[in-house]
């Protein structure tokens, strides 16, 4: 599952893990409930069995689970907001644009945020994604003049040796057995520009 770089994918080193600490022969079953792209930090949840794989996957179509992000975007968003859009990819080039209503093939994508800080130039968003879209939060805050710090792809002019300002704050699932709400929470990075 992983990308064309040849590294070894995230779900690569956990299957890994779990056939060297719990001592399992032959292959591992490890199912990708919720992913993240490459240059963003924070919470991701693999499953260890297909019924939880399956029962964790249903709480995202539905939307039931809850996702919380932290991005630091250059330039001065409001304080809150929705913003609301329609997303095309290319996958070619692997990019996702914002299109008019109608496009073929476009998705709709639905997120809210409010500032958390604000550091000079840069802001800290709190952001909860409403879907989830590929490269959604990154897209939709570029669009509006506030790109992701280190996002060069929508926009940013600042480098950071491959890792974006945006992070996979906190998750909220029912647990696919014990039907409890459990979260599963990231701490902010502490690299990110003052």
């Amino acid at each position: 599952m992983g990308d064309n770089t040849g590294d070894d994918s995230l779900l690569d080193q956990a299957k890994a893990y779990i056939k060297r600490e719990y001592n399992k022969p032959g292959n591992v079953f490890l199912g990708v409930v919720q992913r993240i792209d490459r240059p963003v930090s924070g919470v991701v949840l693999f499953a260890r069995t297909s019924k939880a794989a399956a029962r964790l996957s249903e709480q995202f179509r539905s939307r039931t689970a809850k996702k919380e992000y932290q991005a630091l975007v250059e330039g001065d968003p409001p304080n809150s907001g929705t913003l609301e859009d329609w997303l095309w990819k290319d996958s070619a080039r692997n990019v996702v644009q914002v299109v008019p209503a109608g496009t073929p093939e476009a998705k709709q994508a639905s997120l809210s945020f409010q500032i958390a800080e604000r550091r000079g130039r840069f802001t800290l968003l709190d952001i909860q994604p409403h879907t989830g879209r590929p490269h959604q939060i990154r897209v939709q805050l570029a669009s509006r003049g506030w790109p992701i710090v280190g996002d060069g792809k929508y926009g940013s002019t600042i480098k950071r040796g491959g890792t974006i300002c945006l992070h996979a704050k906190a998750l909220k699932v029912t647990h696919p057995t014990k039907g409890e709400e459990i979260k599963l929470e990231s701490p902010s990075p502490r690299d990110w520009p003052a």
